[in-house]
């Protein structure tokens, strides 16, 4: 007869060690081809092109190595991809994967284009999933960006989040010589912990 503390944690169970060989392979230098990367848009999407960037910190402020950060978004008009067809068509994925293992002080980065709006009363959003390893359940949240302070106003789902809170959700903006970035540090917990959607 088997007990329980004979068995072992499944894959779902320890989460971590398999996001680099599993889902973000190039990034990591494996003989393998990333479904999914950073670089969202082409030099031919239409719309800003930006470049998202940030961390991902722990409780206790430090920057945590081996998370991995996707990310979702509609395109510069708002559109969302429907097909690989579409995306190629467009030059833009709508969906982008990056891990903070391999880049300077453990950040991630995206290269995309700032999306439109998705439907009337919303603002400008991209939806973001972290997963990391000690996390069983990986978690959701919302990039707005600083510069749509109007749209904000009138986002529904930005309202329903406490005034005190809603900072976490805003990414600030900067002018680089590359072109305009955006800073989003996502705190999983602390003083600083970044509001997460429960879906």
């Amino acid at each position: 007869m088997t007990t329980t503390s004979q068995l072992k944690q499944t894959p779902s169970q320890t989460v971590g060690p398999f996001f680099a060989y599993g889902l973000t392979p190039t990034q990591y230098g494996y003989d393998l081809k990333s479904l999914f990367t950073p670089v969202l848009a082409q030099p031919n999407a239409k719309g800003e092109h930006i470049r998202i960037t940030g961390q991902v910190f722990d409780g206790a402020g430090n920057a945590i190595m081996d998370a991995m950060v996707e990310i979702a978004q509609p395109d510069g008009s708002g559109q969302p991809i429907v097909s690989v067809a579409d995306a190629e068509a467009r030059g833009f994925t709508g969906f982008g994967r990056c891990g903070t293992g391999t880049l300077p002080q453990s950040h991630y980065e995206f290269f995309t284009v700032k999306p439109g709006v998705a439907a009337e009363g919303q603002a400008p959003f991209i939806n973001v999933c972290v997963t990391m390893r000690g996390l069983l359940v990986h978690t959701f949240t919302r990039i707005y960006f600083e510069d749509e302070a109007e749209a904000n106003a009138k986002d529904a789902v930005l309202a329903s989040v406490p005034a005190a809170r809603r900072a976490t959700l805003i990414a600030k903006r900067e002018m680089t010589g590359a072109g305009p970035q955006y800073r989003f540090d996502i705190h999983m917990q602390g003083d600083k912990e970044t509001v997460f959607f429960d879906l």
